[in-house]
Formats: structure tokens, sequence, C-alpha cells
């Protein structure tokens, strides 16, 4: 056999096993996800709690909710396949966008 089908019959096995790989996931995905709904919940509760108080107590609890952001979005990204995936990714990655974008030009180093 010549080495260049020998590298072709490498290509089509590794090709044949990326998906098996892809799908892998840590066992606790199910237990992640469910408690990163129940976070959501509480996230939203908290956002809506300082709708009104002053900007020293928002800007603490927008700066909390970025880390809760990226803590669900690595959730998402690990546990989560195909378009479900993909689109609570986007999601997590606009809202970190704009709560920085908020962060910066309301709370500065406050």
């Amino acid at each position: 056999m010549s080495s260049l089908t020998l590298l072709g019959v490498a290509l089509a096995l590794c090709a044949a096993a990326a998906p098996a790989l892809a799908q892998v996931r840590p066992a606790t995905c199910a237990r992640d996800l469910l408690q990163n709904e129940a976070a959501l919940h509480r996230q939203q509760r908290l956002l809506t709690g300082v709708a009104n108080a002053d900007l020293a107590a928002q800007c603490k609890v927008w700066r909390d909710h970025v880390g809760f952001l990226q803590s669900s979005r690595a959730v998402f990204a690990t546990c989560q396949s195909g378009a479900q995936r993909e689109q609570n990714v986007a999601t997590m990655d606009s809202d970190l966008a704009d709560y920085r974008v908020l962060l910066s030009s309301r709370c500065g180093k406050r």
C-alpha cells in the first residue's frame, strides 16, 4: 500500500471518528443545564430587583451578571449541540457584549 493510500485511509478514519468524539459530554451535563436554568431565573430576579436602585448597587449586580453569563455560556457550549447550542452561545455572547458596554459606560471603576 502506498503512503498516499495510507494517508487516505487515515483521513477517512479520522473523519468517521470526529462526530463521535464531538458528542462526548461530561456526565454532569443534565445537572449543569438544570442548575443553569435555575441560576438564570435567580439572575433575572436580581436584575429586576436593582432596576430602581442606585448606580453603585446596579453596577455590582451587573458585574456579577457578567460572571454568570460567562459561566452559563460555558455550560451551553459544553453540554449542548446543534442549533440549540449555537443559539444559546450566541445569546450569551450578545448579552456579554451588551453588559460590558453598559458597565464601561455607566460604571467605570465603581
